[in-house]
């Protein structure tokens, strides 16, 4: 009996055995294999890289280049505790504050241990999972944002995060032009985390698409030393300066100072990531000048030959009174831009209607945004005609109570040198010109901007924006600072708006040095020998032909050396 009970017992176990065999090699085969693929078969994301951003020329400002970032399983490295030590020296980092890390996020299968490392940190890293066979930690492959222009662009192109997405300057604005999208594909991996073999391709990676800026790389870089030695040499707080192509209404060159190192940290630097040309607010001064005389031109009630007696040197306007430097007397209005006439502008503007005076300044673009898309852009400031007192309307004819910005004054005066045409203002390069449209006559254009021809020559207010073989035009701009309760007697904003060359203007210019400090502050002084220098090696890189090689004209030109 006891034989055929264990006989029985031995057939039973057999038959389970086998049944069990069964079950799990043919009746349980998928089940398994699922098993296996959640283990070993994972979801990779397929690194796509952010696209590039270049100058008018085709030269790169703002690259993708492919990096590592190294990656763990806490759960999986929590079971080889003797590796903490030697990965921390890999990384760079604290043992103690690695072990944190981790502890912190013992529940999770995923945690970035360092992103973007160094070529030499990553092959590091990759020799010590080789070496030590290490289970739970391994390298993701994706791309880092790199400037090569460095600060000379950094206002412009802002800069990208930790996560590829643009944070200041073109690379926020054109965000959605530019991002990636990566792919998805299906892997084999084994214990260690490493892929042996790639499966499916899931979803394929989307590249950003290039940008092509209207600026030109040549022209920024000149103009960026310019103003960096200027800012210096005058010990400023700041400065910006624009260059625009006149028939194109393009932006080929904007710098500022201070600037920062795109490539660097950006802790502790908030101040200087804005872009002054498009964000920082100023009173114009003596730059709108030029824009009231256009408007007396305009009313019909005045002409280019017009008398206007500035004497005894001022003019009581209520309780406040508008002075000139010297006495004037009689002057035409050519001399009201060369010499910079306070009382001769006020004249002009208190004898027109407020009505009048505003819609030119608004059809010049003031008081609204040039719509070229940069983050953070300032509209300005120019109050409806209906709030104006009369000591409002004398002060807004030279630049006082209102604002503006470096752009909106550069498109104002390209406006000008255009013949009255006014143009979209693009940061991107255009394949062909924009036709804008006339907001004032080409005959009034062209009256004001002769007007400010004298203003380069040698009894105008900045001599030193002369450049030699051209006919160049301009007006200065001495304004000083508002503070609270009035404005400060010895803080001043220097600025100069020029064109050139005259006979056919190409390029318009607009330098502002914020509050420069020692003996020199106008802005002929100041901001006048930037805008000479700048737009003389501009002319030359783009080969505009000189307009004024008479010996009068070079020696003209070579005076500004003396001022």
């Amino acid at each position: 009996m006891r034989r055929w009970s264990l006989l029985g017992i031995l057939i039973l176990a057999s038959a389970a055995l086998v049944w069990r065999a069964l079950d799990q090699q043919i009746l349980k085969t998928e089940f398994h294999q699922n098993q296996g693929e959640l283990r070993y078969l994972r979801k990779v994301k397929i690194p796509a890289h952010r696209g590039m951003i270049t100058d008018r020329q085709g030269e790169p400002l703002a690259i993708s280049t492919p990096v590592d970032s190294v990656w763990a399983n806490p759960k999986q490295l929590a079971k080889n505790p003797a590796m903490y030590e030697p990965l921390a020296k890999a990384l760079n980092l604290k043992p103690d504050n690695l072990r944190q890390l981790l502890s912190s996020r013992s529940g999770q299968s995923f945690v970035y241990l360092k992103r973007r490392v160094t070529p030499d940190t990553a092959t590091a890293i990759d020799g010590l999972i080789k070496s030590k066979k290490i289970s739970g930690i391994g390298l993701e492959r994706g791309y880092r944002r790199y400037y090569p222009g460095g600060e000379v662009f950094a206002h412009s192109i802002g800069f990208t995060d930790m996560d590829d997405l643009g944070q200041e300057g073109t690379e926020l604005a054109y965000e959605e032009w530019l991002r990636s999208r990566p792919g998805i594909k299906l892997v084999i991996q084994d214990g260690h985390g490493r892929v042996v073999q790639d499966v499916e391709s899931i979803e394929t990676p989307q590249q950003g698409r290039t940008l092509t800026l209207s600026l030109d790389r040549r022209l920024q870089y000149l103009a960026y030393r310019e103003l960096k030695m200027a800012v210096k040499k005058h010990a400023a707080d700041a400065g910006s300066a624009v260059v625009l192509d006149v028939q194109s209404g393009e932006v080929l060159a904007m710098v500022n100072q201070p600037a920062y190192n795109p490539n660097g940290s950006k802790t502790g630097r908030r101040g200087r990531f804005r872009n002054r040309v498009v964000t920082d607010l100023f009173e114009p001064g003596s730059t709108m000048k030029p824009f009231t005389v256009a408007a007396a031109l305009e009313s019909g009630r005045y002409h280019p030959a017009s008398k206007v007696d500035t004497t005894p040197g001022f003019i009581q306007v209520g309780k406040h009174r508008v002075k000139d430097h010297h006495n004037l007397g009689t002057i035409d209005l050519a001399t009201i831009i060369r010499k910079s006439s306070n009382v001769g502008a006020s004249k002009l503007a208190l004898d027109l209607s407020g009505k009048a005076l505003w819609e030119l300044y608004s059809k010049m673009g003031f008081g609204e945004m040039t719509d070229i898309g940069f983050p953070g852009e300032a509209a300005g400031q120019l109050t409806s005609h209906e709030k104006w007192a009369r000591i409002d309307q004398a002060t807004l004819a030279f630049g006082y109570g209102m604002s503006v910005t470096t752009l909106q004054l550069a498109r104002a005066y390209a406006i000008l040198a255009s013949g009255g045409i006014k143009r979209p203002v693009s940061l991107l390069r255009l394949d062909q010109s924009v036709k804008g449209e006339r907001v004032i006559s080409g005959s009034t254009a062209h009256a004001v901007v002769q007007m400010m021809e004298s203003v380069v020559g040698s009894q105008g207010t900045a001599p030193q924006a002369a450049v030699p073989g051209y006919r160049v035009a301009g007006k200065t701009g001495t304004v000083k600072k508002s503070v609270s309760g009035g404005y400060a007697d010895d803080r001043y904003l220097s600025v100069f708006a020029g064109l050139a060359p005259v006979s056919n203007p190409r390029l318009v210019m607009v330098v502002m040095i914020d509050e420069p400090r020692g003996e020199q502050y106008y802005g002929g002084q100041i901001a006048a020998p930037v805008f000479a220098n700048v737009m003389a090696g501009a002319l030359r890189i783009l080969n505009i032909a000189p307009d004024d090689l008479a010996p009068d004209g070079l020696r003209l030109a070579a005076a500004r050396g003396q001022g």
